[in-house]
């Protein structure tokens, strides 16, 4: 099985610091569902694992955010695309939950789930939270512009080795390229 992780906010869809709270919110960034797309053409299954902790803060509900996931969805469907499954935490930093990203535990539930190890495989992020989830299992971190990444990429601490991309897109050309 060919599988790729991807963050969600600020790599699939626009980001905000006041977090994404509604179904209108959830605007996908230019070429981020084309991407997809080309993933599921390539033979890569998609996951998602997400830090969503408007929910443990009160912002929003686990309902408001399945229905952001159906718009995802049904977007996708119009390029031909799909994501497998979306791993969440719904946790907030005070839960001290072993699933919020930089912890690996979605990484965890990811690799249990598919009864795959994680070694090598791609996960794309905007932040370092994310790319430190995917160090703790072996796989293989990835940073996107988008999002939080200019910001990420200024701060340059934890960055050694890890590839840069403009976008989920300038990713996806990169992997699926023939070698």
């Amino acid at each position: 099985m060919q599988l790729v992780i991807l963050d969600r906010d600020g790599v699939i869809n626009e980001d905000s610091d006041n977090y994404i709270k509604s179904v209108d919110e959830f605007v996908p960034l230019p070429g981020s569902l084309a991407a997809i797309a080309r993933l599921n053409r390539a033979g890569y299954t998609v996951a998602v694992a997400t830090n969503q902790s408007g929910v443990g803060r009160g912002l929003f509900d686990l309902a408001t955010l399945g229905a952001m996931h159906d718009k995802l969805t049904h977007l996708l469907a119009e390029e031909d695309g799909r994501v497998d499954r979306v791993f969440y935490c719904p946790h907030s930093p005070d839960d001290a939950c072993n699933c919020r990203k930089p912890l690996p535990g979605l990484m965890h539930q990811i690799a249990e789930h598919y009864a795959v190890p994680l070694t090598g495989v791609p996960v794309i992020g905007d932040s370092l939270r994310d790319l430190d989830a995917a160090r703790a299992v072996g796989a293989r971190p990835l940073l996107v512009k988008t999002g939080k990444g200019l910001r990420t990429l200024a701060a340059a601490e934890g960055l050694d080795n890890v590839p840069v991309y403009a976008d989920l897109a300038a990713t996806v050309d990169d992997l699926v390229a023939p070698s």
